[in-house]
């Protein structure tokens, strides 16, 4: 069964563009997923369809009112739909809530604009999401960051060798990637990656991958359980850093 995807917002030219271009496009195109973009004005009050106004309590900028909301999510939502607001205050988005969203049948996306969303708003969703701790104009451009990262996981989307060894796929980093020339201004590819030893280089992959989370994101490893290969990969960097720290000395 294919994914589908509704979005609200204010502007659907900012989701729509970039959802045609390269992979999000081959996707869409093969039916592995659909894609609707709502504006959100269609639900908006009197004659000038308004969907927002200004805060209780005074203060810059325009709130979103939950009456056109909860109109849009009326005819939209679905028993088996997951709602997600966009909102700096929401849970991080992260590799395995991809993951989990993947195997959903239906999401749908609420973006804010202006100062954010009338309170009563949060009530009406089933998650809050937020892409890092920045704010942005609007709610688009993170809809569109989940919803990349959630098509790329479906069956059939791309190479699902591709998915199984990238970044946070297991939770670590993924190690460096060489190509063509195996020689470029001095620097060489790791002799191992044209060894042709199928173990060596599964290996050194591992090793790099831990030496690179550790070097970058070592709180990615803080309580990780490390298996048998991982642990023994661990105790060579280790030896290796104790033996630079000799020669230093």
């Amino acid at each position: 069964m294919a994914l589908e995807i509704d979005v609200l917002t204010l502007f659907p030219p900012m989701v729509e563009g970039p959802l045609r271009e390269s992979i999000p496009a081959r996707i869409l195109d093969r039916g592995l997923a659909t894609v609707r973009v709502h504006d959100l004005r269609e639900w908006g009050i009197g004659r000038h369809r308004t969907v927002d106004d200004y805060t209780y309590g005074g203060g810059a900028g325009m709130v979103l009112r939950p009456e056109p909301v909860a109109a849009a999510l009326a005819a939209l939502r679905r028993p088996d739909s997951i709602v997600i607001l966009l909102d700096p205050a929401g849970e991080v988005f992260r590799q395995p809530v991809a993951h989990e969203l993947s195997a959903a049948s239906h999401l749908v996306f609420l973006c804010p604009r202006y100062e954010g969303v009338d309170e009563r708003i949060r009530g009406m969703v089933d998650r809050e999401l937020s892409i890092g701790d920045y704010v942005l104009t609007g709610g688009e451009l993170g809809a569109l960051v989940v919803i990349d990262a959630v098509l790329r996981l479906l069956p059939g989307a791309i190479d699902e060798a591709s998915t199984a060894e990238e970044s946070f796929a297991a939770g670590l980093l993924e190690y460096p990637q060489y190509t063509r020339p195996a020689e470029f201004e001095g620097r060489t590819v790791p002799p191992v990656l044209v060894s042709g030893h199928h173990e060596q280089v599964r290996r050194w992959r591992l090793r790099e991958s831990l030496r690179r989370t550790m070097e970058r994101r070592p709180e990615l490893l803080d309580g990780r359980d490390l298996s048998k290969d991982e642990a023994r990969a661990m105790a060579e960097l280790r030896a290796e850093a104790d033996a630079a720290g000799d020669a230093e000395a």
